[in-house]
């Protein structure tokens, strides 16, 4: 999730696997794939980055073994977390 400001100031948080396009038109308009529109105060390349560092620190804390992603086994099958 990210964290974005709405045109009249409101602070929402937003899942970033859901956004479909982003467009500067002046205001910056967010598309999600559920078919909803958000427009938001900060860039297009400010959401990038954003999204980009939170994808960046998601992986590194499954590399790191921190964190097992989702999947249907159960924990018996699951692999051993590292060290």
């Amino acid at each position: 999730m990210i964290e974005l400001t709405k045109i009249n100031g409101v602070k929402i948080l937003v899942n970033s696997n859901l956004i479909e396009t982003i467009e500067e038109t002046p205001d910056t308009v967010i598309n999600l794939t559920t078919g909803k529109i958000i427009i938001v105060k900060e860039s297009r390349q400010d959401i990038k980055n954003l999204v980009k560092l939170t994808r960046r620190e998601y992986f590194k804390k499954i590399f790191d073994g921190e964190l097992i992603p989702y999947n249907d086994k159960s924990p018996d099958e699951q692999p051993p977390k590292a060290p």
